[in-house]
């Protein structure tokens, strides 16, 4: 089993939708997830999600809820 390398290079993964995370390079990336082309330290890597994962809701909900708003729009006064 693998366990935590504070010392080890991390990828960061991206999945379908949009949930970010961290992987060891030394193991091979979990289907469903794929790299976003950044690497680094763990705290490099933790810092780089930090960044880029501003909006924590999956990707399925904000596209739900903007097709929501966008009826609640169309709909106008009554």
């Amino acid at each position: 089993m693998f366990q935590d390398d504070d010392e080890g290079r991390y990828d960061v993964v991206i999945n379908d939708e949009e949930q970010y995370s961290i992987w060891p390079q030394v193991r091979e990336i979990p289907a469903g997830w794929r790299a976003t082309g950044f690497s680094g330290t763990k705290d490099a890597c933790v810092a780089h999600v930090d960044e880029v994962w501003t909006d924590m809701r999956p990707l399925s909900l904000r596209q739900a809820m903007a097709q929501d708003a966008g009826a609640a729009a169309g709909a106008g006064p009554r």
